[in-house]
């Protein structure tokens, strides 16, 4: 079955909402891959989807990301100083938390849990209840170093690869349990998204020509900005109800989703 127009929308407007928001965007892709009837499709589109949200990612974060390159070249010149230092952390936090990202989900990949419907349920929930934890969470966590921070949250990462586990919400969690404000910890949640995001671009560009034999490039295009734009939005809207402590909101629709899911898939 080839992708239709409306059908590659609705699933770019899903990972554009559901990439940024924390109700896992690969656990709603699957659920509506499988109500719309598109098994059939490879992996790859839902990457190509993702690729679109990092530029999202690149767009807002634009000026941090300008100041982490500025900080990184003041350094090798041996100009920086100590207004850079947090850049300069930054750099190999994303590094090292993209390392545990990496190992953990070349453990959890072979594992096949996509083919398990009621497992996404299960993770949903499971998602559901961490961000409840946000609300309730007070603490200034372990706090030993942004570098730690980094470690923790790419191992958080790689269960994010779990459908139904939200990136965002696991990461931000496991960031904010390692110290970081409710700020810093957005911040290095979507800086770490993006060297995993390429990596699984590129692990899957060997399925292109299967894909366009499946989706058309106009389908393909029009699905990708929309996953582009939509993200845009969700992005900056996430970042203002992280500042709020308010992301606990989406617990009481991922909680019965998974259980609905549950009983009736």
């Amino acid at each position: 079955m080839k992708m239709e127009l409306w059908q590659g929308v609705a699933l770019g407007v899903f990972q554009g909402v559901a990439e940024f928001l924390p109700i896992s965007s690969s656990g709603h892709l699957l659920v509506l891959r499988n109500l719309l009837e598109l098994g059939n499709i490879p992996v790859l589109f839902d990457v190509l989807l993702h690729l679109a949200t990092l530029f999202a990612i690149l767009l807002v974060f634009r000026k941090k990301i300008a100041a982490i390159v500025i900080s990184t070249g003041r350094f090798t010149i041996g100009k920086s100083d100590e207004s850079d230092n947090k850049n300069l952390l930054m750099l190999p936090a994303v590094i090292i938390g993209t390392i545990f990202t990496a190992a953990i989900g070349l453990v959890i990949e072979p594992m096949e849990v996509e083919s398990k419907p009621k497992l996404t349920f299960l993770f949903f929930i499971v998602t559901g209840f961490i961000l409840l934890f946000l609300r309730f969470y007070k603490g200034k966590g372990l706090s030993k170093g942004l570098i730690f921070s980094g470690l923790i949250a790419g191992i958080a990462q790689g269960f994010g690869i779990l459908p139904g586990i939200s990136r965002s919400g696991i990461t931000i969690t496991a960031a904010r349990l390692s110290g970081m404000t409710r700020e810093d910890a957005g911040e290095l949640s979507f800086l770490i998204a993006i060297p995993a995001i390429l990596g699984a671009v590129i692990l899957d560009l060997g399925d292109s020509e299967n894909l366009l034999s499946q989706v058309s490039p106009f389908v393909l295009t029009s699905s990708f900005l929309v996953s582009f734009f939509v993200g845009i939005v969700s992005l900056v809207w996430l970042l203002k109800l992280l500042k709020g402590g308010k992301l606990y909101y989406f617990s009481y629709y991922l909680i019965p989703l998974g259980i609905i899911g549950l009983v009736f898939f």
